[in-house]
């Protein structure tokens, strides 16, 4: 099921410095190749189903492997030095204080029995963080989150994506 990458492809010197692999956050294994050789990894990409067709259990358990996954390869590379996490603004509870740090979380209970809009994706992204984290402790491997508000601009890709869309929403009550 190829898509069309041609957006990407048609960036400048993108035929000497662009390789586009394929892998899958559902196949952990499917990210080695990726990850040869590098000295740093930026995982970047996460489930996100903010109409819920799938139960916050399953998107939770994917995001969690297929993480975990990308930190194993990266461990078994010898050659990662660190990974850069993005995580979300969605994972930390800016209830508690005005100055936040790595205990501000959320707290997933709340959120399974509140049910706010995006409580799945808050619940996943938290639970994946803490994994990310404490696998990097526990391993000796480098990881350092990022948590990114809102980030807007220019998008080069041909549809807008649903995360982008949702955030849109937030800012201009599309």
């Amino acid at each position: 099921h190829r898509k069309d990458v041609s957006f990407l492809t048609s960036l400048p010197r993108a035929s000497q410095r662009l390789q586009i692999l394929s892998a899958d956050l559902s196949n952990p294994e499917s990210f080695i190749a990726s990850i040869e050789g590098c000295m740093g990894v930026f995982h970047v990409a996460t489930p996100v189903d903010f109409e819920l067709r799938e139960p916050e259990e399953v998107v939770t358990k994917r995001s969690i492997e297929g993480a975990l996954g990308i930190l194993k390869a990266c461990l078994n590379s010898k050659t990662v030095k660190r990974v850069v996490y993005t995580s979300s603004a969605s994972a930390v509870d800016n209830n508690k204080a005005e100055i936040m740090d790595e205990s501000s979380w959320n707290d997933v209970d709340y959120l399974r029995s509140s049910k706010p809009f995006g409580w799945s994706y808050s619940v996943s992204k938290t639970l994946t963080e803490k994994a990310v984290l404490e696998f990097g402790e526990q391993n000796g491997l480098d990881v350092v989150t990022l948590i990114p508000t809102f980030v807007f601009g220019p998008f080069i890709c041909p549809n807008l994506p649903g995360s982008v869309q949702a955030s849109l929403s937030f800012a201009f009550g599309m």
